[in-house]
């Protein structure tokens, strides 16, 4: 009999498309090898073995908890006065922003595994493991589950593994040093590169990469009564009655017309490359590591490509404002790329975008436009705002530059900036340009 216990003991199947995702996440050449009698190991490698939780004890985990220190922040999302700040694989903190001088935390939901997050009137989904999760938010002082959506990100996987929906997931590594990885058994090297390798049901990794890893490493899937607000680097987005999410290489659309009860619309592969979403009218703008992709959403069952507009292999957030849309260009380890700038591209014609101009950064981030106010997370550069009243002169018309603060994303709305960085949490008053604001900090503990 196949038994939960006799899962667990399974080794989870190797897909190589998920294995292709988390390579570029993490900017590794990937080199197929082929087994020989010549394979070698040149390097030292530390062997983690996975621990598995069933998606029944996880499911079972969900909670609204009393408001707690903020170790580290991912996405940020604002309604209706409220911020909505996750903290990656562990849930969302709930915070009082309706004076953003003097923000107040009012909670913590717990929801492992979890990213991402969207708000549609008083409906909050975000993503478990392989699971999307609807919580009634009308009253922030008693959030609850009110539906699910179980397995629905089909792409989930860890280092490499993918998830059983059915069954578990792995949700930490444990070292283990009684394990020696050898070269005796060639066909038990799945893949291999200079820093990880798919090993006899774990992973090896080299002394170097087992030095910075977390045992907890874990890679997710990417206004008024309407939706509410999310910054550059989302992968969840709200166009009128239908959420999109990225799960893997693909756009999984649900609606949520009937926000309570969700339902599952329809999937479109677009590539493994995929990492944010920007919905502006009609289209859906896709930020990638190899460019911008533009999508019809009018009709939401049948997405269609209007163009692709390519760059160098680059982390590539975008947003839009009117008839451009600003791109971020960043190098790094996980973008696999020498390139660091800011390109302006005419989306006057969504089927021809045109570059106009482009401006050295030092490593941006995040980014977001307002009122010709744009801001970009340039990363260990800190924050700077620009006048981009016109686009030709950006560069020339720096507003303010905050330093000695590593920025990563922005939501501005309405003259109040929210920023997350690796230092906090920052909102800044931008009603008067040239007089910028800091208003308040929220710091992010140790971990």
């Amino acid at each position: 009999m196949d038994t939960l216990e006799n899962r667990l003991q399974k080794r989870i199947h190797v897909s190589l498309y998920a294995l292709l995702f988390l390579t570029a996440l993490l900017g590794l050449s990937v080199l197929l090898e082929g087994c020989t009698d010549k394979c070698e190991i040149t390097n030292s490698y530390v062997y983690y073995e996975p621990e598995y939780t069933t998606v029944k004890d996880i499911r079972a985990q969900v909670a609204l908890e009393s408001p707690k220190e903020i170790k580290s922040t991912g996405k940020i999302y604002f309604k209706d006065g409220v911020l909505f700040v996750n903290e990656p694989g562990e849930g969302i903190h709930i915070i009082d922003n309706h004076d953003p001088a003097h923000p107040l935390a009012k909670s913590f939901l717990k929801i492992p595994g979890s990213y991402d997050l969207a708000i549609k009137g008083n409906t909050l989904y975000a993503d478990s493991f392989v699971d999307l999760v609807a919580f009634d938010v009308s009253n922030i002082d008693a959030i609850h589950e009110v539906n699910r959506l179980e397995g629905v990100f089909k792409n989930y996987s860890v280092m490499g593994y993918v998830a059983d929906p059915n069954c578990c997931v792995i949700t930490g590594w444990k070292e283990r040093r009684d394990v020696q990885v050898s070269n005796s058994d060639c066909g038990s090297f799945n893949h291999a590169n200079r820093e990880f390798i798919l090993y006899n049901g774990g992973i090896a990794l080299t002394s170097d990469a087992a030095a910075t890893f977390s045992t907890k490493t874990a890679f997710a899937p990417g206004t008024g009564s309407g939706p509410g607000v999310g910054g550059s680097l989302a992968r969840f987005t709200l166009s009128k009655d239908h959420l999109y999410m990225i799960d893997g290489s693909d756009i999984q659309v649900v609606n949520v017309a009937s926000q309570q009860t969700p339902a599952i619309g329809t999937r479109s592969t677009v590539g493994w490359n995929i990492e944010t979403l920007f919905p502006h009218k009609d289209n859906l703008f896709i930020g990638s590591t190899t460019g911008m992709i533009i999508m019809d959403i009018s009709a939401p069952d049948a997405l269609s490509v209007v163009a692709n507009y390519a760059h160098v292999t680059s982390c590539d957030p975008v947003v839009v404002d009117d008839d451009y849309a600003y791109v971020t260009l960043r190098s790094g380890t996980s973008c696999n790329s020498t390139a660091n700038q800011l390109e302006i591209i005419d989306i006057k014609n969504p089927a021809d975008p045109r570059l106009v101009t482009t401006y050295p950064m030092t490593n941006p981030h995040g980014l977001g436009i307002d009122n010709k106010t744009l801001f970009i997370c340039d990363g260990s550069d800190g924050l700077k705002a620009f006048d981009a009243t016109d686009i030709m002169k950006v560069s020339s018309n720096l507003l303010a530059h905050y330093q000695n603060i590593n920025a990563r994303d922005v939501i501005p709305l309405d003259n109040v900036l929210m920023m997350i960085g690796d230092d906090g949490i920052f909102q800044y008053d931008y009603s008067n340009k040239a007089d910028i604001k800091l208003l308040s900090q929220i710091t992010v503990g140790a971990n």
